[in-house]
């Protein structure tokens, strides 16, 4: 069974279809690339699994969950976190207490600090700057520090939106690479990346979207590969 599944998804804003019955499946363990142009629905599918955002149809399951029935706030303590497009870390709060308000579904003090741990080992600069207030860290520093907070709720799948937007390219590939160390440490990832070069390269499998609709599917090492993906998402 699919960890994560969507049927029929449509989404409105006002009378714009925006989400046009959208469906696919995120299995355990898997990375699964949403690609497509700016403006193709991408966000928009995240902010409703989520439940920032309302659906007018359709289904989304997490664990054989119905999400469209679940309290957007109880949805972190199911096993699902969320690192948000633009980072939306805690501006003026340290490196550290953003990184603990990321716990704040858990306990237990001391598995909070072994997972403080694995992330300080994961992303070293973090530990250097732990009292370094936030909105000063370089743009890389705060994906990272999104990241890192998004994996102190030790969730069972982290849904990214467009991780590396406005990073320079040794802090895309910093932080592809860090996905990839995620990914194997068992957390499932659902990542959504308008490098669609980037994200085939670490993915397993991939759905391309189009004006709300998903018109391409397929193993990731394939579709890196098809004219029709090159033309129009890898500059080829």
């Amino acid at each position: 069974m699919a960890m994560l599944k969507v049927e029929n998804l449509e989404v409105y804003y006002g009378m714009i279809k925006a989400i046009k019955g959208v469906s696919f499946e995120v299995n355990e363990g898997e990375v699964i690339a949403l690609i497509g142009a700016n403006g193709a629905g991408k966000t928009t599918i995240l902010h409703t699994i989520t439940g920032l955002v309302g659906a007018k149809a359709g289904n989304i399951e997490f664990q054989g969950q119905n999400l469209l029935k679940t309290p957007a706030h109880k949805i972190v303590s199911m096993g699902m976190a969320h690192v948000p497009e633009g980072r939306r870390i805690f501006q003026e709060l340290t490196v550290l207490e953003n990184l603990k308000l990321g716990a704040y579904t858990r306990s237990s003090k001391s598995e909070i600090d072994e997972t403080l741990q694995m992330i300080y080992s994961k992303f070293p600069r973090l530990e250097e700057r732990k009292e370094q207030i936030a909105g000063t860290l370089s743009g890389g520093e705060q994906q990272m520090l999104a990241m890192g907070r998004a994996l102190m709720s030790h969730p069972k799948i982290i849904l990214m939106d467009e991780p590396s937007m406005g990073l320079s390219p040794l802090y895309v590939n910093e932080i592809f690479k860090i996905i990839e160390e995620i990914s194997s440490l068992g957390t499932t990832v659902l990542l959504v990346e308008q490098n669609a070069k980037k994200a085939l390269s670490i993915a397993d499998r991939a759905y391309v979207l189009e004006t709300g609709n998903i018109v391409l599917e397929g193993e990731a090492k394939e579709l890196i590969n098809d004219d029709s993906i090159k033309k129009a998402y890898l500059g080829e």
